[in-house]
């Protein structure tokens, strides 16, 4: 069998469709063994505000800068 630096190496000069052909087959494979996914990552409101928060002030500051570069209409 080959090295998995090898296999990475190989599997990264594969066309597209075949990249995600082999993401299947090794799903499918997780799968048949037993390999759970795991467990949805919990976040209370607070940090999901904060989040949104942040999110809005950066894209406040990017529409006041690009309106600034763009200058006057």
């Amino acid at each position: 069998m080959e090295t998995f630096d090898e296999i990475k190496i190989a599997a990264g000069e594969l066309p597209a469709e075949q990249k995600q052909e082999l993401l299947l087959f090794l799903a499918a494979r997780l799968r048949a063994e037993g390999g759970g996914l795991p467990q949805p990552r919990k976040f209370s409101r607070k940090e999901m505000a904060g989040w949104i928060a942040e999110d809005e002030e950066d894209m406040r500051r990017f529409r006041t800068q690009r309106s600034d570069e763009l200058g006057p209409t």
